[in-house]
């Protein structure tokens, strides 16, 4: 009787061992599903992240590229209209500084 008890005890003791090793595996493949899932669910957020900075880039990119272009469209009308003014105001005075030209080189001094 004794020997069937020891062979009985032995049996538990293989079972629970067989217990825990199936525990331990189902936390191992359950500990690697959430790894795995966490990893997933960090890289859609990255990816969320990233398309929202680029978003925001585009954004300024687009902002900045039309005030630039006003900016020369405004810059150019200036640059006319300086132009225009100078050369009326040359127009004006060009016969007076001819004159005055004339008078220094044709004139003498003694």
């Amino acid at each position: 009787m004794a020997s069937n008890r020891g062979q009985g005890g032995i049996q538990q003791l293989l079972a629970a061992e067989q217990e825990a090793q199936r525990i331990v595996n189902a936390a191992k493949n359950e500990k690697s599903a959430r790894l795995k899932q966490a990893k997933e669910e960090a890289e859609k957020e990255i990816a969320e992240y990233r398309a929202k900075l680029e978003s925001e880039f585009q954004k300024k990119v687009s902002d900045s590229s039309g005030d630039s272009g006003a900016n020369v469209k405004r810059l150019d009308q200036e640059t006319e209209e300086k132009i225009h003014h100078l050369k009326e105001e040359a127009a004006r005075i060009s016969e007076d500084v001819v004159a005055m030209l004339l008078k220094y080189v044709t004139t003498v001094k003694k």
